[in-house]
C-alpha cells in the first residue's frame, strides 16, 4: 500500500552512517529504522558529482520501495553532492509526500553559537571539501564566519580497515590537523564533516589543541530529526514504531556484519541487496 507506514531510512555509502543511526536511536528508540550501506561501491568521497548523485538516487528509490517515507542521507558526500538535486528534481516525480534530509544543515546550524573567534575548520573527504557545501551553508546562516576546509583522504580508509586506533593513524591525523591550523591559526571550532571520523575521535582529541571545539555530527543530526518530526506530526504518523533496526548492504552480509559491529557497538544481522 502506498500509504502504509514504514521505517525511517538511513543511507550511507559505507559504515560511517551507522554512527549517525546510533545517535538517532539513542534519542528516539521508539521508531523502526532501515539502514542501507552501499559498501560495494564505497567510498563516494573521490567520485564525481554525477556518479554520487546516481548512486544516491538509486539508494533513495530502494528505501522508498522498502516503505520508507523519510530518508536520512547519513553521508556527507551524498548530502553535499546529491541531496539538493534529489529534493528538487526527483522527489516531485517519485512522491511529493516523501522527504529526504541530509546531515550538513543540522551541523551548520549550531556553528554560529559555538564559534567565538568566527573562524571554523571543516575536516572531511576530498569530495565534500571540493563541493564547498559547508562553506556555502555556513555563509547563509553566519556570513561573518571564515571557513577553512581540510581534505583528509586517508581518514576513511583508516577507519574502514580498522586501523583507526593503530600507531599508523597518529601520523595522518596529526598531519591534517597541523595543516588545517597552519592555514588558519584562529580556528576555535572544527566540524568533523564525515560520519567515519567519530571512530578517530581519540586521536583527533589527542592532537587538536586545547580550546578548539570538536563538532561531531551524530547528536546534532539526531536532535534536528527529532525537532523535524515534532514540527511535522504528519510525517511522524507515517513511521512505524516498533523499536527495531534492520540492516542492508550491497556487499557480502558477513563482511558488513563484522565491520558494522564496530560502529554500532553491538552485533547485528544484515541482508545483501542490489541497487
Amino acid at each position: 500500500m502506498v500509504n502504509a507506514k514504514g521505517p525511517i531510512g538511513v543511507f550511507d555509502s559505507g559504515y560511517g552512517g551507522l554512527t549517525i543511526l546510533r545517535q538517532i536511536r539513542r534519542l528516539m528508540p521508539q521508531y523502526d529504522y532501515l539502514y542501507l550501506g552501499d559498501n560495494a561501491r564505497a567510498p563516494y568521497g573521490t567520485r564525481s558529482f554525477d556518479i554520487v548523485y546516481e548512486f544516491t538516487r538509486q539508494a533513495v528509490r530502494h528505501l522508498f520501495d522498502q516503505g520508507c517515507h523519510l530518508v536520512i542521507l547519513a553521508c556527507n558526500t551524498a548530502s553535499a553532492k546529491a541531496l539538493r538535486t534529489i529534493q528538487q528534481k526527483d522527489l516531485p516525480q517519485l512522491d511529493p509526500q516523501r522527504r529526504v534530509l541530509g546531515v550538513i544543515r543540522p551541523t551548520v546550524e549550531v556553528v554560529g553559537d559555538i564559534s567565538k573567534s568566527r573562524h571554523v575548520g571543516i575536516m572531511a573527504t576530498p569530495g565534500t571539501i571540493r563541493s564547498r557545501t559547508y562553506e556555502l551553508e555556513i555563509a547563509k546562516l553566519s556570513p561573518d564566519i571564515q571557513v577553512t576546509g581540510e581534505a583528509c583522504p586517508m581518514w576513511v580508509p583508516l577507519v574502514e580497515n580498522e586501523e583507526y586506533d593503530s600507531p599508523g593513524a597518529d601520523y595522518f591525523v596529526r598531519q591534517r590537523i597541523e595543516s588545517l591550523l597552519r592555514r588558519d591559526p584562529l580556528i576555535d571550532s572544527v566540524i568533523l564533516g564525515c560520519t567515519h571520523y567519530p571512530l578517530l575521535l581519540g586521536k583527533i582529541r589527542q592532537y587538536m589543541p586545547q580550546g578548539v571545539h570538536i563538532i561531531e555530527q551524530g547528536s546534532y543530526v539526531a536532535q534536528s530529526l527529532q525537532n523535524y518530526l515534532l514540527r511535522h506530526p504528519e510525517m511522524a504518523e507515517r513511521i512505524t514504531a516498533g523499536g527495531t533496526a534492520r540492516f542492508q548492504t550491497t556487499e557480502q552480509a558477513e563482511a558488513f556484519q563484522a565491520k558494522a559491529a564496530v560502529f554500532m557497538g553491538a552485533q547485528l544481522e544484515a541482508q545483501r541487496v542490489q541497487l
